[in-house]
Formats: C-alpha cells, sequence, structure tokens
C-alpha cells in the first residue's frame, strides 16, 4: 500500500486525503496548527465568552459561501457521513441576495431562471440596471462586457483577456463616479475580493458571470450556506470520518524542510509539538497556501520543476471575518447582503435564521438572539465612517467600530433603525489578525487569500509539477475554478490525487472535474469567436 504524506490540513489537504483513502491509499496528514482543523474554512470559539456553564460563542474565519456553480466541494460533502445522511444536507439554499447602499433603497437580484437568448439578455440587464445611480447607458455598457466574455472561446479569454486588468476592460476610467464605485469596485471587492484596478479580467469576469448566472439559479441551485457553526456541521464529521478510515492526523507539525535528491522527494521535516522529526511516504502533496510553499522550495527543485520557481510571484491579501451577536436577531434578508458603499468592500449573512437546531441562549451569557457574520474584503482602503485609516493599521477594537459603523450606515434609514449599538452584545475578530503591529502587514494575517492579478496565470503551477512523487493541491493550483476559494482549494486536491494515480499505476478510478458552465444559448457565439481567434481577428459584435 503506497503512503502519502499530506502537508497543511485545510480544505485541500483534507479533500486530498479523502479522495485518495477511498482509492486505497494509506495517508498521513501534518497540520500547522495546534488544535484546529479545516484552514480557511474553519470555525472557531471566541475564547472565554460562555458563562454560567454555557458554550463559548461561534465563530468563524468567515462566513461560509456555496454558490451554485460549486460542483467539486458538495460532492466531497456528499460523502461524508453526518447523522442519518451527509454533510451535503447541511447545507440550505437560501432565497434572496440584497445589496444595500448608503442613502438609496436596497435592491433584491432576480432569482428567475431565463430559457431563451433574449431572456438571459433581459435578466442581465435587469441585474446590472439594479444599481441605483448608475446612468443608463453605462450600465448598458457593463452588460455590453459581461456578453464580450460570455461569447468569447477560452483561448481568447487565456490569451487576451488574462492579460487586461477588469478596471482597463471595463472602461472605468471613463465613466461616473457611480459606475466606479458601485459595478467596478462595488462588485469585485465584494463577489470575488479582488481590485478591479489590477485583477485579470479572465478571472473576474469568469467568476462574476458565474455569480450572475447562479442568481439566476443555472442548474437549479442559486446559493447554499451551512445550517450550523461550520466546524459542528461540517468540519469536525469530515476529520472524524477520515479517522475511521485510517488517515493519520497530526496537529502542531510545521513544515520546516523538503529533502530532495535531484530527482524525488525523500522525506520532510516536520517540528511536531517542538520536535524536529523527517516524515518519510512515497509520494507527497503540499496543499500549503502559497506564501507558505515558496520558501520550501529549494534551487535544486526548482531546476527540476520550473513552475515552482515562479510562487514568489503571486500575490496576496486579505479577507477575514468578525461577527456580532446580538440581543435581538436582525434577519436583513434570505440570504447574502452586499454592502457595496463600503469602504472595506462588506458583505454578511444573518446566521441565525440559517441554523435551525442551533439554540444561541446556550452560548455566551444567555443574551445573544442572533448573529451577524460578515467578511471584510479590503483591508487597504481607509475607512470612511468612525475611523479613517486602512483595516490592516487598526487594532481590534477600531476594526469592529469601523465595520459597526458601516453597517449601519447602509441599513438604517430616517425613521428606520435597523443596528442599533444597544443591539450588541459582543463581537468576535477572525484570529488569523494578529496583534501588535510590528511587522509587514501581510505578516500579521496567518492566513491571506490569492488574488489573481492581471497575467497571473502564468506563475501558476499544475497540480503535478514535473517531480514524481511531488504534488500540489492548493487554491494557487491552476483550476477550473480559477479563484482562491474552497471549491478551487477542492478541485486542486483532485487534480494532485490524479497525478498519484497516474504516477503510482493505480486501477481507482480518477476524480471526477468539473469546467465551469456557461448558457447553451451562448455557446454557437464560443464557437464562431473561436474560429476568429485562430484566424487572429479579434472578438466580433456582440449579439
Amino acid at each position: 500500500m503506497s503512503r502519502v504524506i499530506v502537508i497543511g490540513g485545510g480544505v485541500a489537504g483534507l479533500s486530498a486525503a479523502h479522495e485518495l483513502v477511498e482509492r486505497g491509499f494509506q495517508v498521513e496528514i501534518y497540520e500547522s496548527r495546534d488544535n484546529l482543523w479545516g484552514g480557511k474554512a474553519r470555525s472557531m470559539d471566541k475564547p472565554n465568552s460562555g458563562v454560567g456553564g454555557r458554550k463559548n460563542l461561534p465563530g468563524e474565519h468567515g462566513f461560509r459561501f456555496f454558490p451554485g456553480f460549486y460542483k467539486h466541494l458538495p460532492d466531497t460533502m456528499s460523502r461524508i457521513p453526518c447523522g442519518p445522511g451527509s454533510v451535503f444536507d447541511n447545507l440550505v439554499t437560501p432565497t434572496q441576495v440584497e445589496m444595500f447602499q448608503e442613502h438609496a433603497d436596497p435592491v433584491l437580484l432576480p432569482l428567475e431562471f431565463p430559457q431563451t437568448l433574449s431572456e438571459w439578455i433581459a435578466a442581465l440587464r435587469e441585474i446590472i440596471h439594479a444599481h441605483v445611480g448608475v446612468p443608463s447607458n453605462e450600465a448598458d455598457f457593463f452588460l455590453h462586457q459581461i456578453l464580450v466574455i460570455l461569447t468569447s472561446c477560452e483561448e481568447r479569454r487565456l490569451a487576451e483577456y488574462e492579460k487586461i486588468a477588469w478596471w482597463d476592460f471595463i472602461k472605468a476610467d471613463q465613466m461616473s463616479d457611480a459606475y466606479k464605485k458601485i459595478l467596478a469596485q462595488g462588485l469585485t471587492r465584494s463577489l470575488v475580493a479582488m481590485k478591479a484596478a489590477v485583477a485579470s479580467t479572465r478571472t473576474v469576469g469568469d467568476i462574476l458571470i458565474q455569480l450572475i448566472l447562479s442568481s439566476l439559479a443555472l442548474g437549479g441551485t442559486t446559493d447554499r450556506v451551512l445550517n450550523g457553526p461550520t466546524n459542528d456541521v461540517w468540519i469536525d464529521p469530515w476529520i472524524q470520518y477520515l479517522a475511521r478510515r485510517g488517515v493519520a492526523l497530526t496537529l502542531n507539525a510545521e513544515a520546516e524542510q523538503i529533502h530532495f535528491n535531484g530527482v524525488s522527494v525523500t522525506g520532510v521535516d516536520v517540528t511536531v509539538a517542538g520536535t524536529r522529526r523527517t516524515v518519510v511516504g512515497d509520494y507527497y502533496v503540499f496543499a500549503v497556501p502559497v506564501e507558505v510553499m515558496s520558501p520550501l522550495v529549494t534551487p535544486v527543485m526548482a531546476a527540476v520543476a520550473p513552475s515552482l520557481s515562479r510562487l514568489a510571484q503571486l500575490h496576496t491579501e486579505w479577507m477575514n471575518g468578525i461577527q456580532f451577536y446580538l440581543n435581538c436577531d436582525v434577519p436583513l434578508d434570505q440570504g447574502h447582503a452586499i454592502y457595496l458603499d463600503s469602504a472595506w468592500a462588506l458583505t454578511s449573512i444573518s446566521q441565525h435564521q440559517f441554523w435551525p437546531r442551533v439554540d444561541l441562549k446556550q452560548y455566551g451569557d444567555g443574551t445573544v438572539c442572533g448573529i451577524l457574520s460578515v467578511d471584510v474584503s479590503d483591508w487597504l482602503t481607509p475607512g470612511d465612517q468612525v475611523v479613517f485609516l486602512p483595516a490592516h493599521q487598526c487594532n481590534a477594537g477600531q476594526i469592529k467600530d469601523e465595520v459597526w459603523a458601516q453597517l449601519k450606515a447602509h441599513l438604517n434609514r430616517p425613521g428606520q433603525t435597523v443596528l442599533s449599538d444597544a443591539n450588541l452584545v459582543d463581537w468576535h475578530l477572525d484570529p488569523d489578525i494578529t496583534f501588535p503591529r510590528n511587522t509587514p502587514a501581510n505578516d500579521a494575517n496567518r492566513e491571506p487569500l490569492l488574488v489573481n492579478l492581471a497575467d497571473s496565470w502564468q506563475y501558476r503551477p499544475e497540480a503535478v509539477v514535473g517531480i514524481p512523487n511531488l504534488f500540489l493541491a492548493s487554491d494557487y493550483v491552476r483550476t477550473f475554478t480559477d479563484l482562491a476559494t474552497m471549491e478551487g482549494a477542492n478541485e486542486a486536491a483532485r487534480r494532485a490525487v490524479n497525478g498519484i494515480l497516474t504516477a503510482s499505476g493505480s486501477a481507482a478510478p480518477p476524480c471526477q472535474l468539473w469546467p465551469l458552465r456557461e448558457p447553451d444559448v451562448f455557446a454557437p457565439f464560443r464557437e464562431y469567436d473561436l474560429f476568429r481567434f485562430q484566424l487572429g481577428w479579434p472578438h466580433g459584435a456582440v449579439l
């Protein structure tokens, strides 16, 4: 039985172990954290918040978000036993996505599923024109650019759009302030955690289209969220399943050095609970973030596998969560809320409405009735409410104050107070944000997020890198998903496992991979564009 060493216990590492153990491999996972599995997907307690015998308040790295276009991760979740069914059964479907703006009424996205080409265009126009304050002609141009992507072949997207910043592609410099703030910056930062000025048009366009199509119920599912704290309803059952299947799970194990003999990996030094030792296997899966993997690559390894030498060219930023615990539940809407004017690119979800089996009275001091879980996607833009600094320069209290103020600025109206200071019982900031700040910004966040800059695809490796027993499983690996997400991490793990199956000569079936799906009505236009691309012609007129 081949032995596989998996370095990293986030979604990618757990996914790789899951697929491997189900195919008859002996698997060991080594995770650097001392008490938690799941990486960026994990949940955690707010320490010392439970009193009177109650549980600590539940906290999250950020709210969990499973858009309709996710295929790889839900498939794995369907094979994790939980109660009478699987973890997949703990996903529930919100019915709304609501966009909030300061000094304007909120807008609900339509959820009808179009059928014909004209219905698709009408539905896309309705979504884009829903943004109050954007001139009609500019909204039409944004729609035009979305349609350009929808009617472009994959080859053109990679050869041309990968090299163009989204800001330039949508001509934001030529548009109104409302267009820049809402369509160019707001949607990009809030939905895909990127900066429009530097992000790849191919990545932003592809994923923005997927999210728009998910809002139109392409394939019958708009969005999914978990029905309880992430570890309770997903990660803990996953760890229990892997342990039952024989996976050896080791926490507090920091990878220090890769031993490489010029041909293959011969071992990995890990420090386990303060003691350094070498772990040896037949195959090695490195399921760690790019900022962790890059320093482990030696010059000799990079000479054999050149794609490993380019990891340092990849860029990361921050996307972290903060929870507000309320004494009166504020459900807001039946799904996700996007705060389009927020300086820190906030999105949120009211958790309790989706947690029917969670009695919040059993947590904290017993007064919590609702949880507003917020993702902060922009840590470099100054706040604009009470703390006029970028989030990464703030202390924890300042971050809380500014996020709370930005939420109130979007939700409260004259004569209608949705959030008040009297609502707030407690709060919890992702512990990945470290204090004090005596180091560069990226060193003050244990888990930054890969950002797909324009023309960065060239720096991203495949899961199979050319070293016969070394494979990569992380969200920076080239995937169909092409975005730093749980879905991308799971897909990368599947690609790594398929590489091991090939290298080992295993007869086990390969892991299934799903390309991104786009409406069939646009397929003839993409085929025509491929013809034009192969002739060296530009993209033709749109529809």
